[in-house]
């Protein structure tokens, strides 16, 4: 990277001397502690904590923890990068009283959902035949649930190797119904909450968690509370250190570390700390590592109790499905086993893959409809040329494909959608952010892909026939639905798919009418998604549809720069008009003071690009360079006031999450009775003020996985000493790839970004859908 003069003199100066010569002294730590705001703030991905469960190597702690009066946790909650799903309403100009606001209709959306997969579990009910054959550890497991249907206990039995039999057809999804207006749930009843409040004041902890606890556990919230006193692990950003403190205050000297109700609750805290961390389940050896060193004396036990209570779910995988069946055995000896691994999963994330697995195989295995004869697509491709004409191939004659490449390549995904309305397809594209969708519309828009298919005519998203996947899926946004309740659309485009969950992937794939095509389309060298799953890379991996590799490079000195890192490479690159700026650090306190000044003077004056339009990006939420230290010291120089509305006042930048994983950059308007009136994307959202604190952030800085889905004309990346390790080639590539015209990075790791780009690739997640693809699906080469 070539260093420029985006800063004032002194840092020009320091710029212009080559890479950087200051060792970095020794910040802050970073949220060490393990607090409610290091669980809130997504250590999932832009910090460290939340892998302990996947890796098995979760720090001690047993019931010798810090007591809940002084490690309660506060009311920040758990979600990566982003807070818990907030209630928006509109401005309420032009609107009428049913209307729906986004994340009112999604959370509508998400409780179909949850009733369809219920009506899942329903249909699982029954004899399990695939474990007839099990024996030790995976028959012990599923005896627990096949108690649990017949109302027997459970037999307890040594755990030895399981034995894979064939997994039975999965039913053809259940078609989800457009879901009609209605009021959002009700709140809690105050009295409730009122009674939960007191439990928690008997037990040292925050009566400000009784809202959050009366949501989770429900009709007599205080009484499961009570009895249950580990069920405070409900609510997300609770450590288990402060539930065993809670618990030692309510039962005294029957607070033991072999509790029964401990051993279930840690269990299921482990698992969520997974999902947080991208898994949709562990294996069964590094869960029972994990509850070992939490403390859990029999851990098998723990798992076969939460299995048993119906809080998770067992599976054994065969290692590879592809291979041939063993030979039968000769009379008297034992038939050759296949060998196979135990997962343990909650059940939500779970069926959701299986939902996606089968809905996935669905749109392999059928035939797309027939909108235009197969000359007219040949001739479409000839005409487009390049990797634009296998990408249009491939959807001719597919129902599902793969399209990959970076920021420039999402001008094949906008020939494509023209080229299919062209020939009498509904065609539309998805993207993650309302940003991302403004992007793909305004190249559509310059290209003159506009498509002579319904509802072309004018502006904005619908003219495009770009939506987001949010807004596709709550109906705020998009084609609509039709009578049998799948979307209202012949070819569907998503773009950003590195950033589907399981959950979200499952809802878009089941929401497609028969005969429909989908194409995934993403840079797959990004962070993944926030969410439990990595949908994209599992599909690219699994080989069981057409890909496409776009052949069109990213332009300029910041294209060349991210390439390089995507193949880990970090190399010196000509950046004449500045594109590309180092400005070394010595210590985190300078890397906030440099920071601001180039956000606020120098790329102002240098690049031309204002403060509105350039992001600063940070590895995390915490530590002294984190993004809490330098949105306060931003808005003390660009915006300052007193604050008077939870800490914000008109003219913030802010960072609103209506849905955990979600993030819309936005700007404060107003603040009245009704709440904290933003302006996102040009669209007015209110936030209760009760949400406030749980859903909106200041935005000047963000994540990483905040940022992922948004370009900004400029870009300052924030590297302190304190920040290594969290730092791997996807965060950086991310990172620095978000800048369209000039990118700053404030350097305070040494050789640790190098080292980063060249060896720390992404941590790896434990998923299924893979093997239940290949089951049905096979693979294609």
């Amino acid at each position: 990277m070539t260093d420029g003069g985006a800063q004032d003199e002194g840092a020009d100066d320091e710029a212009a001397k080559g890479t950087p010569q200051h060792k970095a002294a020794d910040s802050e730590a970073a949220d060490s502690a393990p607090s409610d705001e290091a669980a809130q703030d997504n250590a999932a991905h832009d910090e460290t904590t939340q892998d302990e469960a996947a890796d098995g190597a979760a720090p001690d702690a047993g019931t010798a923890a810090p007591d809940a009066r002084t490690a309660a946790p506060a009311a920040e909650t758990a979600a990566p990068d982003a807070d818990p799903t907030a209630q928006a309403t509109s401005d309420g100009d032009g609107a009428t009283a049913a209307q729906l606001s986004e994340a009112e209709a999604e959370l509508l959306a998400q409780q179909v959902e949850r009733e369809r997969i219920e009506r899942r579990k329903a249909e699982k009910r029954g004899p399990i035949d695939s474990g007839a054959k099990l024996r030790g550890k995976a028959a012990d497991l599923l005896a627990a649930v096949r108690a649990v249907e017949s109302g027997q206990k459970p037999v307890a039995a040594v755990f030895g190797e399981p034995e894979r039999a064939p997994r039975r057809p999965a039913p053809e999804p259940v078609r989800r119904p457009q879901p009609a207006p209605a009021a959002p749930p009700a709140a809690p009843a105050p009295e409730t909450v009122g009674a939960v409040g007191r439990v928690l004041a008997d037990g040292g902890a925050p009566d400000t968690l009784a809202p959050q606890i009366t949501a989770a556990l429900g009709e007599g919230a205080d009484e499961q509370l009570r009895s249950d006193p580990w069920l405070l692990l409900r609510v997300g950003g609770v450590r288990p250190e402060q539930a065993d403190g809670f618990a030692r205050a309510l039962l005294g000297a029957e607070c033991r570390p072999d509790d029964e109700r401990r051993g279930r609750a840690l269990t299921g805290w482990l698992l969520e700390q997974a999902a947080l961390a991208g898994h949709t389940a562990l294996e069964m050896s590094a869960l029972i590592a994990a509850l070992t060193q939490r403390g859990v004396p029999d851990a098998e036990e723990a798992v076969q109790s939460t299995v048993a209570e119906g809080d998770a779910l067992v599976f054994q995988d065969v290692l590879d499905p592809t291979a041939p069946a063993p030979e039968p055995a000769e009379d008297g000896e034992q038939a050759e086993e296949r060998p196979v691994r135990v997962l343990i999963g909650l059940e939500r994330y779970a069926l959701a893959e299986e939902s996606l697995a089968d809905g996935l195989a669905r749109l392999i295995n059928s035939v797309p409809k027939q909108d235009g004869s197969a000359e007219d697509w040949e001739q479409a491709a000839v005409a487009a040329q390049g990797s634009t004409a296998e990408l249009v191939r491939a959807v001719a004659g597919h129902g599902l494909v793969l399209h990959s490449g970076g920021e420039a390549s999402r001008a094949e995904p906008a020939a494509l959608l023209g080229i299919a309305a062209d020939l009498g397809l509904r065609a539309w594209a998805a993207t993650h952010t309302p940003g991302g969708r403004d992007r793909f519309a305004a190249l559509r828009a310059g290209e003159g892909q506009e498509s002579t298919g319904q509802g072309q005519e004018g502006a904005g998203p619908d003219a495009s026939r770009a939506t987001t996947v949010a807004g596709l899926l709550s109906g705020v946004e998009g084609p609509g639905r039709d009578a049998d309740g799948a979307l209202d659309l012949d070819l569907l485009v998503v773009l950003d798919a590195p950033q589907l969950d399981v959950e979200t992937a499952a809802l878009l794939v089941e929401s497609l009418p028969d005969g429909a095509r989908l194409v995934l389309a993403g840079d797959p060298a990004v962070l993944w998604s926030a969410g439990p799953g990595r949908v994209f890379a599992d599909l690219l991996a699994a080989r069981v549809c057409p890909r496409v590799s776009s052949r069109l490079p990213d332009s300029g000195p910041l294209g060349e720069l991210v390439s390089g890192i995507g193949i880990g490479e970090l190399g010196q690159i000509e950046a004449p008009g500045k594109e590309v700026v180092i400005v070394p650090v010595r210590d985190a306190g300078e890397a906030v003071h440099r920071t601001v000044q180039l956000v606020a003077d120098s790329v102002p004056r240098a690049i031309g690009v204002p403060p509105e339009q350039t992001v600063v990006i940070t590895p995390g939420h915490g530590g002294a360079a984190g993004t809490r230290v330098l949105n306060a010291a931003l808005k003390e120089r660009l915006n300052p006031g007193p604050g008077r509305f939870g800490g914000f006042d008109p003219g913030d930048r802010i960072a609103y999450s209506p849905a955990p994983g979600r993030t819309v950059p936005g700007t404060v308007v107003k603040a009245d009775a009704d709440g904290l009136h933003l302006s996102c994307s040009g669209l007015p959202v209110v936030v209760a003020k009760e949400r406030v604190e749980q859903c909106v952030r200041h935005g000047w800085a963000l994540t990483a996985h905040q940022a992922v889905g948004d370009r900004w004309p400029a870009v300052v990346a924030v590297l302190p000493g304190d920040a290594v390790p969290s730092l791997s080639r996807p965060w950086i590539y991310t990172a620095f790839g978000r800048a369209d015209r000039h990118l700053s990075v404030v350097h305070g790791v040494e050789q640790a970004l190098p080292r980063a780009v060249a060896e720390v690739v992404a941590k790896p997640r434990t998923t299924r859908l893979p093997l239940l693809l290949a089951t049905q699906v096979p693979a294609t080469g």
